[in-house]
C-alpha cells in the first residue's frame, strides 16, 4: 500500500510540476485554446493518446473482459480504428478551416447562430458523459490501493485536474498529457511482461479455455463484502443476498457471481462472439459503429488537431495516433486473463474494474508483486488525470468561448472561471454512478458522438449541400434516440442477454443511421448558396488558399 501511495504521489507531483511549467508558457488566449498552434507532430501525437487512453482503456477493458469474456476486446479494435476514419476524413480538413472549438466550425460551416448554440449543448453533454467515468475510475482505483472511501479519489483527481487546467490551459496540459502517455504504456507493459515471465506463460487453468467455471481451490476462499450482495451460485444455481462482512465459500466450489453477471465455463467465456447477449453479433456490430464513428465526434479530440500547425502536420500526427494506440492495447488482454485465474472474487464482489489493480499482487506475491501494483496504480491515476484534463479544457473552452462570450481580452478570465466550476457536476454525477460500469459509462459517450457530431463533420467537411436547419435535427434526432434508448435500459432494467437489451445497451447501430438519414432528407429540400468559399477552406492545400 505505501510503495503505491508514493507512485501515485510521484505521477500527481510530476503532472503538477509540468503543469506549473505550462503556466510560464500559456500567456496569451491562443495557449489557452489551442496551445498557438504550435504543436509537433510527435508532441501532439503522445498527447492525444494520453488523452484518449482513459479509464476505458486502462481498467474497463480488462475489467469488462473478466467480466463479459473475449467479446469486450472488440472494444479497443473499434477505439484505435476510429482514428482511421479522423485520418482519411477529417483530420486535415479541420484544422485548414481553423477554428477553436467545434461549435466555432458548425457556425462557421453552417451560418445561423443556433448551430453554436446547438453544438456547444452537445460538447457539454459528451465530455460530461466522458468525464465521469475517469473520476468514478480515480475512486476505484484509490479504494482498492489505500482503502480510502469512493469519494476520496474523486475529489483528488478533480481538484488536481482543475488546478492543472486553471493555470496551464491548453499549451499546460499538453505537456502533462504526452508525459503521461508514457508513464501509461510503462505501467501497464512492464507489469504484464514480468508476470507473463514470471509465470511460464498464461496459467494452465481449465476455467480459461476449457469447460470448467472458475472454482476455489483446496483451502476455499473468503471474501469481503463491503455491503450486501445478490448473489447466484452456479452448483445450485441459488440466488440469494448475502449481507455485508467476510463470506466463505468452501473447496472447490464454483465461483459465486454478483448481480450482472453470468457464470461462464471458459470456453462460453473465451468466445468472442456468441448468439446473444453482449457478444452477440448485433451488440458487437453496433458497439463497433460507436467506438469507430464516435471517435470521429469526441471533442476533445477534435479540438487537439486545431494545435497543429497545417493540415500535413494534422495527417502526420492520426498517423503517429495509430501506432501508440496499438502499442497500448496489447496489454489489457492479459490482466483480463490473468485475473479470470489469479483473482475470482472479484466475481463475487461485483469489483471487475480493479482487476488491473489486483492482478500483480495475486500473481506473484510478495515485494515484487506490490512493486508491479503500485506501477499499475500509478499508470491508472495517469489515465485519469490524462483524460480528464482534455475533458476540462473542452468544457471550459466551449463554455467560454461559445456560451459565454465577451470581450477577447477577458477570454482567459472566463477560460479559467469555466475549468475551476466545470468539475462540479460531473463530480456529484461520479459519486451517483459508482455501481456502473467504467467501459458501460464511456459507451454512452461514444454513441452520442457518433450520432451527433459525425454525420456533422462528415457530411459538413464531405457535402456541399449539408443545410444548418437539417444538420441541426440530425443532431438532436441522433442524440435523443441515443439518450432515450440508453435511459429505456436502465429504468426497464432490460437484460443483455436479448436483442433488444443488446440494442439498448449501445444504440448506436439506430441512432447512427437515423442522425445521418435526418440530416440527408432535410437537405434534398432546399440548396444552401455560398459555400463555394467553406469548401475550398476545408480542400484547398494550405499553400494555395494562402495566396
Amino acid at each position: 500500500m505505501t510503495l503505491a501511495i508514493l507512485a501515485i504521489v510521484g505521477v500527481t507531483g510530476a503532472a503538477l510540476g509540468i503543469g506549473t511549467y505550462g503556466v510560464r508558457v500559456a500567456r496569451t488566449t491562443s495557449d489557452l485554446f489551442v496551445a498557438s498552434r504550435a504543436v509537433t507532430p510527435w508532441w501532439n501525437a503522445a498527447a492525444i493518446s494520453g488523452e484518449y487512453l482513459s479509464a476505458a482503456s486502462f481498467l474497463g477493458v480488462a475489467g469488462l473482459m473478466l467480466k463479459f469474456g473475449a467479446s469486450a476486446l472488440w472494444l479497443p479494435v473499434g477505439f484505435t480504428a476510429g482514428y482511421l476514419t479522423l485520418l482519411l476524413f477529417v483530420a486535415a480538413p479541420l484544422r485548414r478551416f481553423g477554428s477553436y472549438t467545434i461549435p466555432d466550425f458548425a457556425e462557421a460551416r453552417l451560418p445561423a447562430r443556433h448551430m453554436r448554440l446547438l453544438a456547444a449543448a452537445i460538447v457539454l453533454l459528451i465530455s460530461g458523459c466522458y468525464l465521469v467515468p475517469q473520476l468514478k475510475g480515480a475512486g476505484v482505483t484509490l479504494r482498492a490501493v489505500t482503502g480510502a472511501p469512493y469519494w476520496v479519489g474523486v475529489a483528488v483527481v478533480a481538484g488536481i485536474v482543475a488546478v492543472n487546467v486553471v493555470l496551464g490551459g491548453m499549451r499546460g496540459v499538453t505537456y502533462v498529457q504526452a508525459f503521461q502517455y508514457w508513464v501509461k504504456v510503462f505501467a501497464i507493459a512492464l507489469p504484464a511482461i514480468l508476470l507473463l515471465i514470471h509465470l511460464g506463460g498464461l496459467p494452465a487453468s481449465a476455467a480459461l479455455f476449457g469447460s470448467e467455471l472458475p472454482r476455489t481451490g483446496p483451502a476455499g476462499m473468503t471474501v469481503e463484502l463491503d455491503r450486501a450482495r445478490t448473489l447466484t451460485f452456479p452448483d445450485n444455481g441459488e440466488t440469494r443476498t448475502v449481507p455485508a462482512g467476510d463470506l466463505y465459500i468452501p473447496p472447490d466450489t464454483a465461483i459465486p457471481v454478483a448481480d450482472g453477471i453470468e457464470a461462464q465455463t471458459g470456453e462460453e467465456w473465451s468466445r468472442p462472439v456468441s448468439d446473444s447477449g453482449r457478444s452477440s453479433p448485433l451488440l458487437i456490430y453496433s458497439l463497433l459503429l460507436a467506438t469507430f464513428l464516435g471517435t470521429m465526434g469526441l471533442p476533445h479530440i477534435l479540438v487537439r488537431f486545431y494545435t497543429n500547425p497545417d493540415g500535413s502536420a494534422a495527417r502526420r500526427t492520426t498517423v503517429r495516433v495509430l501506432g501508440l494506440l496499438g502499442a497500448f492495447y496489447l496489454f489489457p488482454a492479459v490482466y483480463g486473463l490473468l485475473g479470470r485465474a489469479f483473482t475470482p472474487e472479484l466475481y463475487v464482489t461485483g469489483d471487475t474494474d480493479s482487476v488491473v489493480l489486483l492482478v500483480p499482487a495475486a500473481a506473484w506475491p510478495g515485494a515484487m508483486g506490490d512493486i508491479l501494483a503500485a506501477i499499475v496504480a500509478a499508470g491508472a491515476f495517469a489515465a485519469f488525470m490524462s483524460t480528464a484534463s482534455g475533458l476540462l479544457v473542452s468544457i471550459a473552452g466551449t463554455v467560454s468561448h461559445d456560451v459565454w462570450p465577451g470581450k477577447r481580452r477577458r477570454g482567459r478570465m472566463r477560460f479559467r472561471i469555466a475549468a475551476a466550476t466545470g468539475m462540479v457536476i460531473p463530480g456529484l454525477l461520479a459519486l451517483a454512478t459508482r455501481e456502473v460500469d467504467i467501459s458501460v459509462l464511456v459507451g454512452w459517450a461514444f454513441a452520442l458522438a457518433a450520432s451527433t457530431f459525425c454525420p456533422l463533420l462528415l457530411l459538413g467537411v464531405w457535402w456541399p449541400r449539408l443545410t444548418a436547419g437539417a444538420a441541426a435535427a440530425g443532431m438532436l434526432a441522433g442524440a435523443l434516440v441515443a439518450t432515450g434508448m440508453i435511459a429505456t435500459g436502465l429504468i426497464g432494467d432490460v437484460g443483455e442477454d436479448t436483442a433488444l437489451g443488446a440494442i439498448l445497451t449501445q444504440p448506436a447501430a439506430v441512432s447512427v443511421p437515423i442522425a445521418f438519414g435526418t440530416m440527408i432528407a432535410l437537405s434534398l429540400r432546399e440548396r444552401p448558396h455560398n459555400v463555394a468559399a467553406l469548401m475550398a477552406a476545408l480542400h484547398a492545400p494550405e499553400a494555395v488558399a494562402s495566396r
